[in-house]
């Protein structure tokens, strides 16, 4: 059976310059995977292109949700599809409201995954603001965010918790989380860690590009790990070969962070 997420032999460019050289990856719903690599190898291009950043060009290979091409898609629609993506670094949107930011996001993806996912159904403002608030107190954010504009004057480590939140309301079918664990202190990891354990409850695919495997650890299933060099999966593996890189870097792969 074809997995849900299918990304076959990509090539990606920016600016004319090759970032990915022919990768292949795929994610099924209820996989865990982490991609590590060193800074430059392609990590986040291959997170942007999946979503289709117009600054990423995709020369040849494809993208695949069961079996359908998405690379002529907008990042609308790919979305709508039921992937998510984690920003590296989230944009501050002054102007867009929160709360409605995210109920609009939900009731959109409501009528596309409504066949694919038991998506609740909230019929008044008051019902959905509820639901927030649950997720909110899950990653360790104050209520007083949902009054705020989109990440307008939020810390790093409220951006990371924020999209790790988002990510929780929205439900999607395949989550990437993009260095969810940047600049955050031990304890904003674990909550982080903790979100994502619950989005992994509810059966969906997750890959966490990530430098370390001190993340990795607090997840509750890690089913591969995967080594991207010069935009390409180099080497893939389990649970082991994250502790592996943590202890011995990427020298032992001939490999060196830039």
């Amino acid at each position: 059976m074809m997995a849900f997420l299918d990304i076959k032999d990509l090539h990606v460019s920016i600016d004319g310059k090759e970032i990915l050289s022919g990768l292949d990856l795929s994610i099924d719903r209820g996989q865990v995977h982490a991609i590590m690599g060193p800074n430059g190898s392609g990590k986040s291009t291959l997170a942007n292109a999946v979503l289709g950043h117009p600054k990423y060009t995709i020369t040849s290979g494809d993208i695949l949700v069961k079996g359908e091409s998405i690379i002529d898609m907008p990042t609308s629609e790919r979305a709508k599809k039921g992937i998510f993506l984690g920003f590296q670094y989230p944009t501050e949107i002054p102007g867009v409201g929160y709360s409605h930011f995210l109920r609009n996001a939900y009731n959109n993806l409501n009528k596309s995954l409504s066949q694919e996912q038991d998506r609740e159904v909230f019929l008044t403002v008051r019902e959905f603001h509820e639901y927030v608030k649950k997720n909110l107190d899950s990653v360790g954010l104050d209520p007083s965010f949902l009054g705020r504009y989109l990440n307008e004057g939020f810390s790093g480590g409220e951006k990371k918790r924020s999209e790790v939140m988002q990510m929780l309301v929205l439900k999607p079918i395949v989550a990437i989380l993009d260095e969810p664990d940047s600049g955050l202190d031990i304890d904003a990891v674990k909550a982080v860690a903790e979100a994502i354990n619950r989005l992994i409850d509810t059966g969906a695919g997750v890959v966490v590009i990530t430098h370390y495997a001190r993340i990795l650890r607090y997840l509750k299933k890690l089913d591969h790990v995967h080594v991207v060099a010069k935009g390409k999966i180099i080497k893939s593996g389990g649970k082991e070969l994250s502790e592996e890189l943590e202890a011995k870097g990427y020298g032992w792969l001939g490999l060196q962070d830039k």
